[in-house]
């Protein structure tokens, strides 16, 4: 994974972003300590939050609230922020769909529709398809997202037809994602294969990556062509070959493990992984190139390699993989931090009950939050992000007073200041 990035951090009032979709982000990192890159508090700043039910607020309230949400002084968005998530519906929803609407400053707009996600109004997917054409990019984006997130085949052709014209640098990535949710739809798989070998890599390595996370078998073809020939996409081609897991490629992985670069063997040995062949022995090997790149600097690309594929294993579900990213990212500094802080991030949005069961288990859960504190920091993932917090609220209330899990979430909710 070779994509260029920029730093990943989340700037108040950007109207475009240059946002990579996740496997890029892990793979092109800015190492820069979090607390030189924003001065002021960062999250968990507010010790003394506490969950509770709707609470009631005045029309003048949300109305103030909504008009923080792009504050440049952190603790005023978040508490803007938390204010509308615990507001009744309906008294929050008619005020965010009009900021959504009306509001004159877009960043604005775009905070106010992902915190009108939170509250699964009816309302929303015709809301989400009318902003499918809408001027403002970051709006584009989030109803993208969203019918990632809620898959709506119906809309494929329209999806189809924006395919051939999108090309803002992060909403082409989420379009790619929500076409990829409903790729059973006529047309669908036959555009991504398409795509995944034409264009510029940015955009062909958002479909490489869509099409191994939705397990689109017919890709596989296309994915052994691209993981023979040298270059950027060679490591994302092989990720998502172990991601849908066809047997049939493991001789291309094979292949690659006698004639590939160095820097491309943690992302091979997680995709052998990933199919379920000598997982135990990739593991290890993975584990290895983590320590050797701690180690011995210099060998930046070989320590993002592995802290992804460690990622990748451990959201399909290893907890004992997670568990090792905890131990060795906690006490760990930059260079090694960020990449391993961005692979736990990615694992928490991406298999939440897995996260929970083991911060519940762990023994130094304050500093296991903090580093997931940082990894959310460093993610420009808003919607995810947002649907991570429902959840976590979701957990809590569904959860026994006083129980682990009520109490983990509690911690949750004020370490990541929602």
């Amino acid at each position: 994974m070779a994509n260029p990035s920029r730093c990943l951090k989340k700037s108040p009032r950007r109207l475009v972003s240059v946002r990579l979709p996740l496997a890029a982000s892990l793979a092109a990192l800015c190492v820069v300590p979090i607390a030189a890159q924003e001065p002021g508090p960062q999250r968990g700043s507010r010790a003394g939050v506490e969950e509770r039910g709707p609470t009631p607020a005045s029309p003048e309230q949300i109305r103030q609230a909504i008009g923080k949400l792009g504050d440049l002084d952190y603790p005023t968005r978040m508490t803007a922020g938390r204010t509308i998530r615990r507001a009744p519906a309906a008294q929050a929803v008619p005020a965010l769909m009009h900021a959504v609407n009306e509001h004159a400053d877009g960043f604005i707009r775009f905070r106010a529709l992902i915190l009108l996600t939170g509250f699964n109004d009816p309302r929303m997917p015709d809301i989400m398809e009318e902003l499918m054409a809408s001027p403002n990019d970051r709006l584009r984006e989030v109803a993208y997202a969203y019918f990632e997130q809620h898959p709506e085949p119906s809309l494929a052709a329209k999806m189809l037809a924006a395919l051939d014209k999108e090309q803002g640098e992060f909403v082409r990535p989420a379009l790619v994602r929500a076409l990829a949710s409903v790729a059973s739809a006529p047309g669908v798989t036959e555009a991504l294969v398409r795509d995944a070998g034409r264009g510029l890599d940015f955009f062909r390595s958002t479909v490489i990556e869509a099409v191994g996370d939705y397990k689109i078998a017919a890709a596989v073809p296309k994915l052994m062509e691209i993981a023979k020939i040298d270059g950027p996409l060679q490591d994302d081609a092989a990720t998502a070959l172990g991601k849908i897991g066809d047997k049939a490629a493991l001789g291309t992985l094979a292949d690659l493990q006698r004639t590939a670069s160095k820097e491309m063997q943690p992302g091979i040995a997680a995709a052998i992984c990933l199919m379920g062949s000598n997982c135990s022995v990739h593991i290890n090997y993975l584990g290895k190139a983590l320590g050797f790149a701690e180690t011995y600097p210099g060998y930046q690309e070989l320590l993002r390699g592995a802290a992804a594929g460690l990622g990748a294993i451990a959201r399909k579900g290893n907890a004992e993989v997670l568990d090792n990213l905890f131990n060795v990212g906690i006490p760990s500094q930059d260079p090694v931090r960020a990449p391993v802080t961005l692979a736990l991030g990615l694992v928490a949005l991406r298999n939440m009950p897995l996260m929970l069961k083991t911060l519940e288990a762990r023994a130094d859960r304050d500093a296991a939050l903090g580093i997931l504190a940082e990894a959310f920091d460093m993610l420009e993932e808003d919607l995810e992000e947002e649907r991570f917090f429902v959840e976590v609220r979701h957990a809590y209330w569904a959860a026994a007073d006083g129980s682990p899990t009520r109490k983990l979430c509690e911690q949750l909710i004020t370490k990541l200041d929602f």
